[in-house]
């Protein structure tokens, strides 16, 4: 009978830690995973980035032809990679230039095709502060060349503005930061042949750090009611979304102008959900320190009462 009681009393205790180690276990997942469906969450996400560094490395040749080849934006080149450039006589006072672009950027790492006009007045010298051009994205059809699936085309245009004045090359020599802003709307042809109206506004800040150039950007935009705007539209799932930024973000040319810091608030309010990305994560989802540069950004996203963590990677 002893026995018996001490065997049953150890299943009674066996089955009460079952149970408890049981409950924790589904206590603590609840909180950083659920049931909700986040695939337009994630697509919204993955490709406000691609739209991203399409356009960074669209301007990175758009100041290299303002600014002369003093003014390049790229340490190996003086003129866009894989690219022809071309321009006319004045017409109506305004100077254009076409470049054309057929092949890898300078970096290696972006496929492109399409065309890039820059239309300036005769009389607007670039460096200058409040010299503003427009340029303009005609087919501008982009990969990065890991996910040659995920191409978008780019049509468009925007305006751009040479705030504080003075050249890239002019960073760390006589000034310490410049300040350009751009504006424009844009259609976007994602790889399932789906075409979507995109705004952006947005405030870029270059400086210069142990020879490479480091961009900040804000957004200014507003629409509906919502402010500090950096990109709206309707997203490849027909949603209307915002995207805030709510951290200025940075992107470094040592790491190939991926997201190192800051944060950007995306909304999709007719759903009730949407993400905030924290940019600068290494591959162990652990925040980026020192000269580091980052593999993965934090998506910590919401979908109708319900809210997750995930680790998503750079492409």
């Amino acid at each position: 009978m002893k026995t018996k009681s001490i065997f049953q009393l150890s299943l009674f205790i066996f089955a009460v830690l079952i149970i408890s180690l049981t409950s924790c276990k589904k206590n603590t997942s609840t909180t950083t995973q659920t049931t909700a469906n986040t695939t337009s969450i994630q697509n919204q996400s993955n490709d406000e980035t691609a739209v991203t560094t399409a356009s960074d490395d669209a301007l990175n040749d758009v100041n290299n032809v303002l600014g002369g080849n003093q003014g390049t934006f790229k340490s190996t080149e003086s003129l866009p990679c894989n690219a022809t450039l071309d321009s006319t006589t004045a017409i109506h006072d305004t100077i254009t230039y076409y470049i054309t672009y057929n092949g890898l950027n300078c970096d290696g790492n972006i496929f492109r095709t399409g065309q890039i006009d820059i239309k300036k007045h005769v009389h607007t010298e670039w460096h200058k502060a409040g010299a503003t051009i427009t340029y303009i994205y005609i087919n501008y059809h982009v990969y990065h060349v890991l996910h040659p699936d995920k191409a978008i085309t780019i049509n468009g245009s925007r305006t751009y503005e040479n705030v504080s004045g003075g050249l890239l090359f002019m960073l760390g020599n006589t000034l310490d930061s410049i300040i350009h802003k751009e504006w424009g709307s844009m259609t976007i042809t994602f790889e399932n042949n789906t075409t979507r109206s995109w705004s952006i506004a947005r405030q870029l800040k270059y400086t210069r750090f142990d020879h490479k150039l480091i961009l900040t950007t804000n957004g200014y935009g507003s629409g509906d009611g919502y402010d500090h705007l950096v990109m709206w539209g309707v997203n490849r799932d027909g949603e209307q979304f915002y995207d805030q930024i709510l951290v200025p973000n940075v992107f470094k040319q040592k790491c190939e102008w991926d997201g190192c810091a800051g944060q950007r608030k995306m909304m999709i309010p007719s759903d009730n959900k949407g993400a905030t990305i924290t940019w600068g994560y290494d591959s162990n989802n652990q925040l980026i320190t020192g000269n580091e540069c980052p593999t993965k950004y934090k998506l910590d996203w919401y979908n109708n009462g319900q809210s997750g963590t995930m680790y998503l990677w750079l492409p």
